[in-house]
């Protein structure tokens, strides 16, 4: 290929922005990345297995069979100049220390929340807070049920106002694409305020 080839074949890639799905052990970010991508997600789940006995707490997830060890991905093209690629960190405390490496180049995050379990969220919402990475909040229905407000959520959390908190499905394209349009729209405001 000629230099001049190059150059034009660069000139016109996508601009890509990174995107965070966080949140604790077992709240739904592997079930949001799937749900959204338009590529079949790279996932790197192992079953449960007894080493995690006493390690991993199943309270009010008992069902729960599998879990990320690394880090998921999924992407959505946006439009032919824009391009979303989705890493879903892993939950479990042991494998928080890779969030640094993942939480490089994230322009945003959603945290992901199990009303069923709040304090799960708590480390998320400090390492993006911490790191003044923007988020949103999106509060996981399971078995599609919202038993709280999102302000009552929000409180509870402790969350300032400039953060969005939504109510989801991570198992719904629909409701996790407004959760991420969310995010964006609050990435284009940092900017034009910036």
């Amino acid at each position: 290929m000629a230099g001049s080839e190059l150059a034009t074949d660069a000139s016109s890639a996508p601009d890509t922005v990174k995107i965070l799905i966080a949140g604790g052990f077992g709240v739904g970010k592997t079930t949001l990345v799937g749900s959204v991508s338009e590529i079949v997600p790279l996932r790197t789940e192992e079953p449960l297995t007894m080493a995690g006995l006493g390690v991993d707490d199943l309270d009010g997830i008992e069902e729960k069979r599998a879990t990320t060890v690394a880090l998921d991905f999924g992407r959505i093209t946006i439009s032919r100049e824009l391009v979303l690629y989705l890493f879903g960190t892993p939950g479990q405390q042991r494998f928080w220390f890779m969030w640094n490496d993942l939480a490089l180049g994230a322009l945003g995050a959603v945290v992901l929340v199990d009303v069923r379990r709040p304090e799960c969220s708590f480390a998320a919402i400090d390492f993006f807070e911490r790191r003044g990475i923007p988020f949103v909040v999106g509060v996981n229905g399971f078995h599609g049920e919202h038993p709280y407000p999102a302000e009552d959520i929000r409180e509870a959390l402790a969350l300032p106002e400039h953060v969005r908190v939504l109510l989801c499905d991570a198992r719904d394209r629909e409701s996790c694409r407004d959760v991420l349009i969310a995010l964006i729209d609050q990435l284009i405001a940092s900017a034009v305020q910036a």
